[in-house]
């Protein structure tokens, strides 16, 4: 017999069990089906382990620099395995805390692997054989996105890793190459760098962390740099040869020259893909476009009563995105006439290396390719109090303003804790705040969010510091 549900959630990720939870709140009877482990990627093999794999780096990179702070620690050393564990005893806590979160909503969770089986139904099965039949009016895929492999770059789970290999290493690489410099490939370089090993990073497009602020970017390279990382942009992997315990890179540079490298180690960090297969998507009005589920502002797909969330929806492929994703889409099947649409330029990308990155908006490239006349407005970590007493005079706040109107176009960060302070300017975005309202608030003495007043000044050549 079928079970019926008013929504049934292909998928527990952060999208995936966000929506469960707020279907279940507006009195919605709820299913999810997941085929691993609830959280999804983010939370067992993401965004919260490589957080506490970098808690980890952030600190040892500590005792290294305690002389200024007339401290001193000899001695010091890591254990990988211990290091290893407590990232995953932390992914384990927070997966178990989802689990408790659907029993407490009364959301029914159904182990295994979801298709769509005609109009309004879901067959479900675990390694072949039928788990049950499950039909509602609205049925939302939240299935998320896997590793990217690029033809001779596949991950092998020994030579060659994937960010999952790469968070559970049985010892410490000396040596690591790693492909791809976008949030996850700089996370992890930044991680194993900080640990002592010696880290190469290959881009192929002009810039690391290609999708930030060409400033920002720039700022940041010369600081991975500063710290024992040699970065190749413009530069093509092309071949790589696997040896008994190590791999031979050739590397294209963007000079036409070529280099070879041995590495313990390689990380494929290219990009993600949507997870979009056997969802028994064909024969139905589900469109794909460049691997991701095509949708409408209110999430919708093609064909009537299906919807997608998050990473499978199309970039960017973030946890918080797909969890506002999520709330939409279900408060517009409820019916909420005050749910408004994802504004995507107000989405914050936080990347958690040394030192951080954090913006939102447009860059000052985009927003002058926009048409737009802007204001720039600039302020460095180094001339913030509360920076220099932490010891982390390493940063840039820059905000971009359109000067008709003093809209906040955009806002971009470099330095410590950058991924908490983003949030300010996401909030006056939202609030449509303007350039004169944020002059007119007054910031906190001695913190380092002062830094975000002072930068909106500078827009206005009053900046304060500097």
């Amino acid at each position: 017999m079928a079970e019926r549900f008013d929504i049934v959630i292909v998928g527990g990720g952060p999208g995936g069990y966000v929506a469960a939870i707020r279907a279940a709140q507006l009195g919605m009877t709820t299913a999810i089906v997941e085929r691993e482990n609830l959280g999804g990627v983010c939370l067992n093999w993401g965004c919260i382990p490589t957080k506490a794999l970098l808690r980890t780096s952030e600190l040892y990179s500590t005792l290294g620099d305690l002389d200024p702070f007339g401290l001193a620690v000899t001695g010091a050393s890591f254990d990988m395995t211990k290091v290893v564990k407590r990232s995953r005893d932390v992914a384990a806590q927070l997966s178990g805390g989802v689990k408790t979160l659907m029993r407490r909503n009364k959301i029914k969770v159904f182990d295994g692997t979801a298709r769509l089986a005609g109009p309004g139904t879901l067959a479900v099965s675990k390694d072949g054989q039928a788990v049950a039949e499950l039909e509602s009016d609205h049925i939302i895929l939240a299935t998320g996105a896997r590793a990217r492999a690029l033809p001779g770059l596949e991950p092998d789970g020994k030579l060659i890793w994937s960010y999952r290999e790469a968070m559970v290493p049985p010892e410490m690489p000396k040596s690591l190459l790693v492909v791809g410099s976008g949030a996850i490939g700089i996370e992890f370089a930044s991680f194993y760098r900080a640990l002592g090993a010696e880290v190469t990073v290959a881009e192929i497009l002009p810039q690391v962390l290609p999708v930030e602020d060409e400033e920002i970017s720039a700022f940041a390279r010369k600081r991975f740099e500063k710290h024992g990382m040699v970065i190749h942009t413009g530069a093509k992997v092309t071949n790589l040869q696997k040896g008994d315990n190590n791999v031979t890179a050739t590397i294209e540079k963007s000079d036409g020259s070529t280099e070879t490298l041995t590495v313990d180690r390689v990380i494929s960090a290219v990009g993600v893909q949507a997870n979009t297969e056997d969802l028994g998507l064909e024969g139905t009005g589900v469109k794909l476009d460049r691997g991701y589920i095509v949708i409408d502002e209110w999430q919708q797909t093609g064909e009537p009563g299906v919807y997608a969330i998050g990473d499978v929806a199309g970039p960017p492929c973030l946890a918080h995105k797909a969890m506002h994703e999520g709330v939409i889409c279900v408060e517009r099947i409820a019916g909420i006439e005050t749910v408004r649409p994802l504004n995507r330029r107000r989405i914050p990308g936080c990347t958690y290396c040394q030192p951080q990155v954090a913006s939102v908006g447009l860059t000052e490239k985009a927003a002058r390719e926009a048409g737009y006349d802007i204001k720039v407005g600039k302020f460095p970590f180094l001339a913030n109090g509360k920076a220099i007493a932490l010891g982390e005079t390493e940063g840039l706040v820059k905000t971009v303003f359109d000067r008709a109107t003093g809209e906040l176009l955009g806002a971009h960060m470099v330095g410590a804790e950058v991924t908490e302070l983003i949030q300010g300017y996401v909030i006056a975005m939202t609030l449509e705040t303007t350039e004169e309202a944020l002059l007119e608030a007054i910031f906190p003495h001695p913190t380092l969010s002062e830094m975000m007043h002072e930068s909106v000044l500078s827009a206005e050549g009053r900046a304060l510091h500097i």
